[in-house]
Formats: structure tokens, C-alpha cells, sequence
């Protein structure tokens, strides 16, 4: 079955710059690298990984009335993801990341400048509920009144709300969303939220309790990086371990886990089974440059997925 899911998240175009390692204070170095611009933001990471997935992705985000705005909304259309809800704002410029990539792991720092992100408003978030979704994807890189009018509008026609963590702050009142099916921070967010860092089995299971007491939520999946993730049920825990890949960047590794984590939840109901194959989907996704650019196919995470098997991995 093809589920319609609706992503209410950001638009944003990425400034990708590689380089061997970061300058320190007052140091300018000069890089062999290519910089480059590409599509990117949370939101547009997500909406094309559950398009290229197999999903019908309809996307709620707002850009620019500029050239960035136009090569955003281009790229959707080419990706086939439903366009009629990313509005286009005159008094802000379209989002725009700055991304640091280190060459030896793929470790990446990013700066955001929301621009139109931040004038994503709750009219334009319930005109997108017309679309009629049967799952609704929600990530914090856009105005606190957005992602909670999502929420309400998910839960008062009772459709699955899927909450990526990120980016949140220290005190973002994770209550108001009311009710979730699957919460899922990555590590800085879990500690942010709860002030428990994850860094072992038990602050896992602490942080995960902890945060079940924060919201109404089915599961907990915290995104651990290269150590995998932690699903907990209000019950019980699961650990899911991470494959080994050669990193290249890391930049859209979390919102491609959450993405693929959300779509085979959506098909199949078993969160465990939902967990190995965002797994592999985050996995795959490191082995390639860029944000958007990475993201993979579901064909490509099947193959993937089969190699790994095949070599005991």
C-alpha cells in the first residue's frame, strides 16, 4: 500500500564546503575541495527520502519568492513529491545552511539561517491537511506554532504523527504536542530534552523514560549515530546496532534513519523490523556526498540491505 504522508518541516538550500579539517581562530586555509550549493534543510531531506522510498510525499514548508525558492520547488517536482504546500514568502529569502564537512570521517558542523522557514504559519499548515494523509512527519527547524498546529490537527483526525527531534532547544515544551506515534531525537537532542546524555544502555533506557513521561508517545527511537539506535515501547528496550560504512558525510544521515523509520513503520506496523531498515537507509546514505544527494532509493537500501546479509554484516 502506498501511504500518503505529509511532511511539515524546512526548505533550505545547503552550502556545502569539504575541507581537511576546521581553521582555528583567525587561520585562513585554502582548500582543494569544491564547494557547492544543493538542495537540502530537514524537511526537504525527509520529503525526498519517503518519495524516493516509495511514498506519496507531500511537502508543507515555505521558501523564497527567489532563484533558490525555484530550484527548490524544481527539484521536488523532479523527485515527484507533491508541491501545492510549500508557499513562497516576498519578505524572506529562502533557507539557507552553511555545512562543514570534514574529509577524514565525514563529521559535519551546520549553521542555519531559517529565512522563509521561520514564516511557515498555522494557515498554511492546516490548508495542507486537505491533502488528506494518512501519516503526518513533523521536525523542529520551523516555528514552534507550525510543528504544533500539526499535531493537534494530526490528532484530531487521528492520523500517526511521526516527530523528528531536531533541531530543539534546552526547554522546548515537548508536552504540547500531545500525542505521537514514534518521538525520535538523535543524542544532542535526547540530552537537550531530558539532560540525560545517552552515551550507555542505561542513560538510554533513563532518557527514553524519561521523555516518554515528557509527551504521549507509542515509541522512542533515539538515534545513537555510528553505535545505531534505542527503541523503547514503554516496556521494553531494544538495541539496534549500526552497520560499518565508510563515512563520506553525515550531513542528512539522521533525517533519511527517521524518514525510512516512519515509512516502514507505516507499512508493516513492527518497529523493531522499521529500525534495521532505517538503519541500513542511514547507512547507505554516509557513503555519499550532500544532503538531498544522498538520499537513497528503496531499491538501493534492498540491495544494500541483501549485500550486508550476505557478507554477515
Amino acid at each position: 500500500m502506498k501511504h500518503r504522508i505529509l511532511i511539515v518541516s524546512s526548505a533550505n538550500i545547503d552550502f556545502v564546503q569539504r575541507m581537511a579539517r576546521l581553521p582555528q581562530q583567525g587561520e585562513t586555509v585554502l582548500e582543494d575541495a569544491v564547494c557547492k550549493y544543493v538542495a537540502g534543510g530537514k524537511g526537504s531531506n525527509s520529503a525526498v527520502a519517503f518519495a524516493r522510498l516509495g511514498a506519496d510525499a507531500v511537502f508543507c514548508a515555505k521558501v523564497g519568492r527567489d532563484e533558490n525558492g525555484a530550484r527548490l520547488k524544481r527539484i521536488y517536482g523532479e523527485e515527484g513529491i507533491d508541491t501545492r504546500f510549500v508557499f513562497e514568502d516576498s519578505q524572506f529569502s529562502t533557507g539557507l545552511a552553511s555545512i562543514l564537512v570534514e574529509e577524514e570521517d565525514g563529521a559535519n558542523r551546520i549553521i542555519v539561517y531559517p529565512g522563509a522557514n521561520g514564516a511557515l504559519s498555522v494557515e498554511n499548515v492546516e490548508e495542507a491537511f486537505t491533502c488528506y494523509p494518512d501519516g503526518v512527519f513533523v521536525q523542529l527547524e520551523i516555528p514552534d506554532e507550525a510543528v504544533f498546529a500539526a499535531a493537534r490537527f494530526a490528532r484530531e483526525k487521528d492520523i500517526p504523527l511521526f516527530v523528528d527531534a531536531g533541531p530543539v532547544r534546552p526547554g522546548f515544551p515537548l508536552e504540547e504536542l500531545g500525542r505521537a506515534e514514534i518521538l525520535s531525537p538523535n543524542e544532542t537532542e535526547c540530552a537537550a530534552l531530558t539532560g540525560i546524555v545517552p552515551d550507555s544502555v542505561e542513560s538510554c533506557l533513563k532518557a527514553a523514560i524519561r521523555l516518554a513521561g515528557m509527551v504521549e508517545t507509542k515509541y522512542v527511537v533515539i538515534k545513537l549515530g555510528s553505535r545505531g539506535s534505542f527503541v523503547y515501547d514503554g516496556k521494553y528496550y531494544h538495541l539496534v546496532p549500526a552497520h560499518k560504512v565508510q563515512a563520506v558525510d553525515t550531513t542528512a544521515a539522521g533525517d533519511v534513519f527517521t524518514a525510512a523509520l516512519s515509512y516502514a513503520y507505516l507499512q508493516k506496523g513492527d518497529i523493531q523490523e522499521a529500525a534495521r531498515f532505517a538503519t541500513y537507509a542511514a547507512a547507505l546514505s554516509v557513503t555519499k556526498e550532500g544532503a538531498v544527494p544522498s538520499v537513497p532509493t528503496l531499491r538501493q537500501v534492498k540491495d544494500f540491505a541483501a549485500q550486508l546479509r550476505e557478507g554477515g554484516r
